[in-house]
């Protein structure tokens, strides 16, 4: 054995505890999906205060097919489902902190968290909140480790809290819109007795459990603080309800006028972040059907059977394929991730902690910019010695259905991964760790920072992803695996990369659908294409969900 290959064996195992590490740190991060879901039942209760212009009935179809024809009950719902899962991973939490308070300290194994990694960009459907996993089942931990898994467990009781808390003020507001009074008042009542929370909700609840007493009282810095702590259809309830109090006529109109012109707005989103999606869905459906059903009638002549058993010729070994991804995706996206790009940012003239989102979304264009430039450096330089390369490697073709392709396996991944997503809800519901890419994408309105997220989700990412699990590892293990095991395979290791648990089921299902889109294209553009769109439709989702607050 030569002492490369030694070094290089030592590097994949290595890298594989640390990659396992991550993945066991991400159970018990939280997940993306129930704020997500609940932004968007924020949207459908502004949408629900809409009243169509001259009482037109023909509106009221198209009301009731986007929002339901209960939108509050459904709201209600929610936000207790919502709450009662926030709750249990509040206990969950607070016993696994616990347990590792009182766990004797032993030798060594480091985990890093999810956070800790360059993250690699991927948009998929998020799921809602599961279970951490108990402390047993984690490997042994340092001191420093334990201390710095007890610092996170920590900040995440408090951001529980925080979240229970928002979710206990607006659920009052959702009882009392119902006539739920005792009830709503119960909610408040519960939530001012709680030590836990921000003294600015506390006042909160007493405003808004003033708001609906009988008899009601208005508190001082009443409008103050509904304005502060609420936002959307439950600050406008609240104000709604205080300008009644007050007699405020003029101030009742003007609040009606922002709010039909807020409620219009809402159903536009909701049309385009509903409809759309869902005619694609229908479409990749319907197309789901054509493909198979061809395939059983026309056999190899079929398109899904196109080029689905030809492998590339692959010239070079295993040793080869470690070498790209332990060398130039792990260690050197370590490298840069967590020394190169750290140092540099710590030498500029900006103000630490930055809560600017444009330095945000500029930090991670740049950390993902270098590491795809090291990982492709190193891909270069491993294949150099084997030029000119067979025939099919890395095409990039212009010409050609790769359009069709790429265009069409959108159509077909989204009911795919939607499906997908849905179990996987059940499996994990709410831990596993999310990209926190999603989170700082749905909070920013700056159509700066938004067009740099963009560039860096729809542009970067596609091609250097693409490139590196479609284009050099998927036809690398063909040497080795027959074109569908090569595809299963790719699309594995494509999920696993992202370092999230919770995202393994979605993401692994969305390879897939891009192995078959490139197999059968032969066609890098066909793949980019898929995974562009992708992206990009996400990243405009998320941030016309966000928008529903401002």
């Amino acid at each position: 054995m030569t002492l490369k290959r030694l070094g290089l064996i030592i590097l994949t195992l290595v890298a594989t505890l640390l990659a396992g590490s991550a993945l066991l740190g991400s159970w018990q991060e939280p997940q993306f999906q129930s704020r997500l879901e609940l932004y968007q039942t924020n949207i459908v209760l502004q949408a629900a205060s809409w009243e169509p212009p001259n009482d037109n009935s023909n509106f009221k179809p198209l009301q009731d097919a986007l929002l339901g024809v209960k939108p509050v009950e459904s709201a209600t719902e929610q936000y207790q489902q919502t709450r009662q899962s926030a709750q249990t991973n509040l206990e969950k939490a607070k016993k696994q902190l616990a347990q590792l308070q009182s766990q004797p300290v032993t030798t060594p194994t480091t985990p890093k968290s999810q956070s800790e990694y360059p993250p690699v960009l991927q948009f998929q459907p998020a799921t809602t909140p599961t279970t951490p996993k108990s402390q047993s089942e984690y490997p042994p931990v340092t001191n420093t480790s334990s201390e710095l898994q007890q610092q996170q467990l920590q900040q995440s009781l408090k951001g529980l809290q925080k979240l229970i808390a928002e979710l206990d003020l607006r659920l009052g507001i959702l009882q009392a819109n119902q006539g739920k009074i005792d009830a709503a008042l119960k909610t408040w009542s519960q939530l001012q007795q709680r030590s836990d929370i921000n003294p600015e909700f506390d006042k909160a609840a007493a405003v808004l459990a003033g708001l609906w007493s009988d008899p009601p009282r208005i508190l001082p810095n009443a409008e103050r603080l509904i304005q502060n702590n609420l936002e959307g259809w439950f600050r406008y309830t609240a104000v709604d309800q205080l300008y009644r109090l007050q007699q405020r006529q003029d101030a009742l109109a003007d609040l009606e006028t922002i709010q039909q012109k807020t409620a219009e707005q809402a159903i536009l989103k909701l049309a385009v972040i509903g409809t759309i999606p869902a005619l694609t869905a229908f479409f990749g459906v319907g197309l789901v059907i054509f493909l198979i059903g061809q395939r059983l009638i026309k056999g190899k002549t079929s398109l899904l059977a196109e080029n689905s058993d030809v492998r590339w010729s692959t010239p070079w070994d295993g040793e080869t394929i470690l070498q790209v991804f332990v060398i130039g995706f792990f260690l050197i996206g370590q490298i840069t991730g967590q020394i190169i790009v750290p140092l540099t940012i710590e030498l500029l003239p900006i103000p630490r902690p930055t809560q600017n989102v444009k330095i945000q979304a500029l930090y991670v264009l740049i950390s993902y910019l270098l590491v795809a430039f090291g990982a492709l450096s190193v891909l270069y330089l491993s294949i150099k010695r084997f030029f000119p390369l067979p025939e099919n490697w890395f095409r990039f073709r212009l010409q050609g259905s790769w359009f069709l392709w790429g265009l069409g396996g959108y159509c077909v991944a989204l009911p795919i991964v939607v499906v997908v997503s849905l179990i996987n809800q059940q499996l994990w519901q709410g831990q596993g760790g999310s990209n926190p890419l999603l989170q700082l994408a749905l909070e920013s309105q700056d159509t700066v920072a938004l067009a740099i997220f963009f560039s860096t989700a729809a542009i970067a990412a596609p091609i250097f992803e693409e490139v590196l699990f479609r284009g050099f590892l998927l036809p690398s293990l063909t040497r080795y695996l027959s074109v569908w095991g090569s595809i299963l395979a790719s699309a594995f290791l494509f999920a696993v990369a992202h370092l999230s648990l919770s995202e393994i089921l979605p993401l692994f299902a969305l390879g897939i659908v891009l192995g078959v889109v490139y197999t059968r294209s032969r066609n890098l553009l066909a793949p980019m294409l898929l995974h562009s769109l992708w992206n990009s439709g996400t990243l405009l989702s998320l941030f016309v969900l966000g928008s529903s607050g401002q």
